[in-house]
């Protein structure tokens, strides 16, 4: 028979299609996890009560059911679903070092965090087509942005979510995967799970490239392409008192991209000509890539949007 280390070694080598894999919290700081988890705890909390308050004020308040307050609806729903996505195997590590997660959980995962990802910014694209009409075109605006017009652009970007993502996913069960199946994140990422495979992933690599093509592919152009029609008509308008006043009602939406894109390219950026840099690097910044949309939106849009600001603040004080 063979000695106990020696099957442990078998078996870690062994290739199988039901794997289990590890989760990794914050390397070199595990003795540290207790203290590390009470600025997450506070920054799920802020995420969730700030998204569930502005979702709870729009549904409530007949006064925000305009097309800009029911996109902001779609872009807390997706940062509600974002943070529950990943809050349950981040906290999990950090406080019971339950860090073993299955194959199909890790698909499960995968389905809401890349899915509510790629929703926020179709929602991102649609709040920059109504900055557009709103400043460009402000006299068709209701007639452009009808109740029917929403309801199709938000099945239109969970259709394209589906239908990007369950290929995506299924793609990944015929794979098999060999020991040490050790994942570089606190959660599941489908180009983090794909490199421990032993199968060929050619198929994988191409479904997310073309994943990617269009979602931020196709997104990050018709913001841009909105933007560069925005500051066409500002520019246009002679009084520079009228033309701050125009454009400030987009700070708000170019806050909210700003956060979803700079920690987005910059975790990139890092992944890419950073491999120098300390894992806890990596680990923080691509926790920080999910939890700063979910946290900053809530507060930037209640900073800057004086109708939300007040709607929040009459139901915080019951009026």
């Amino acid at each position: 028979m063979l000695p106990v280390q020696e099957n442990m070694e078998v078996l870690g080598n062994s290739t199988s299609k039901f794997p289990t894999f590890l989760l990794t919290g914050i390397p070199g700081l595990e003795f540290a996890h207790a203290w590390i988890s009470i600025p997450f705890c506070c920054l799920y909390a802020t995420a969730l009560s700030g998204n569930s308050m502005i979702l709870f004020a729009i549904i409530t308040q007949q006064s925000l059911h305009e097309p800009m307050h029911y996109f902001l609806s779609m872009l807390s729903a997706a940062d509600l679903g974002l943070t529950v996505s990943t809050m349950s195997t981040t906290l999990g590590i950090l406080w019971l070092d339950a860090n073993e997660i299955s194959l199909d959980m890790c698909i499960i995962q995968m389905f809401f965090l890349h899915g509510f990802t790629y929703t926020e910014s179709g929602v991102l694209v649609a709040m920059a087509f109504d900055c557009c009409v709103a400043i460009c075109d402000p006299l068709r605006y209701t007639s452009i942005l009808t109740n029917c017009r929403i309801i199709q652009m938000g099945l239109l970007m969970v259709i394209r979510t589906v239908v990007l993502i369950v290929p995506l996913l299924l793609l990944l069960k015929p794979l098999n995967f060999c020991g040490g199946n050790v994942l570089s994140h606190s959660y599941c990422y489908h180009p983090d799970v794909i490199k421990l495979a032993c199968s060929d992933t050619r198929a994988n690599s191409i479904c997310g490239l073309i994943d990617l093509i269009l979602t931020t592919g196709v997104d990050t152009p018709c913001i841009l392409l909105s933007y560069i029609l925005i500051i066409h008509s500002v520019l246009s308008i002679s009084s520079p008192r009228e033309r701050y006043k125009v454009f400030s009602t987009c700070v708000s939406h170019i806050g909210a991209v700003s956060i979803f894109y700079i920690p987005m390219i910059s975790l990139s950026l890092v992944h890419r000509y950073g491999r120098s840099a300390p894992k806890v690097v990596h680990s923080m910044m691509a926790n920080m890539y999910l939890l700063f949309p979910p946290v900053f939106n809530p507060i930037i849009y209640s900073v800057k949007t004086k109708q939300i600001r007040k709607a929040i603040l009459s139901l915080l004080l019951m009026k």
